[in-house]
């Protein structure tokens, strides 16, 4: 699957209208969209967060969705976002309940890899990273997504709320830091989000 996210900062006092305004419309525009499976759309209130990431079957149903809604997702954060960012990515490894209920919370940590090693470094996920983290207490799964091209790739773990969250800081360091040791990764950003929409679809 392929996936595009934003990453949107701006003043916290208007997070609340910005949510609103997508929480109402995103899943309706992107699920008229060819290829479209889910969209995940988080917040962090207190400094002025807004991230989302839409799923797609192919990277071409990628592509035309945002070439289909980018105006319609600029009009919808305008009066919020000072800053704006947006990235295509592939997801390597995808392992999710298919039903998350309202209160979950969400870790994302970013890094930079080698590209050439694309392909060891998902296989190590897939066989340590993401058990490890599936038997942490309340995790409710998680996924990889890699840019070769960029060399830059995050991990994204979703929780069933703010306690587990907090519960799983000690063991999710211990699984992060064997991870980038054993794959030569360099850690750029490690942040916590509330849930706010979760649409998840078969493919």
């Amino acid at each position: 699957m392929f996936v595009r996210t934003g990453y949107f900062t701006g003043d916290p006092a208007l997070v609340d209208a910005a949510l609103d305004g997508l929480r109402a419309e995103a899943v309706g525009l992107l699920s008229e969209q060819p290829g479209y499976v889910g969209y995940g759309l988080f917040a962090d209130r207190q400094l002025g967060i807004i991230t989302m990431g839409s799923w797609w079957t192919t990277r071409q149903a990628e592509r035309d969705s945002d070439r289909q809604l980018r105006g319609r997702r600029d009009e919808l954060l305008a009066p919020f976002a000072g800053t704006a960012t947006v990235d295509a990515w592939e997801a390597a490894e995808v392992a999710q309940a298919p039903a998350v209920a309202p209160g979950s919370w969400f870790r994302i940590v970013r890094f930079d890899f080698p590209g050439a090693d694309a392909e060891r470094i998902a296989a190590r996920f897939r066989e340590d990273g993401l058990p490890a983290q599936q038997r942490i207490d309340g995790c409710l799964g998680g996924s990889m997504l890699l840019s070769t091209e960029d060399e830059r790739g995050a991990v994204g773990v979703l929780f069933v709320d703010r306690a587990a969250l907090i519960a799983s800081r000690g063991p999710a360091a211990e699984i992060r830091a064997r991870g980038m040791r054993a794959g030569g990764l360099t850690l750029r950003s490690l942040e916590e989000f509330e849930t706010v929409l979760l649409d998840v679809r078969e493919p």
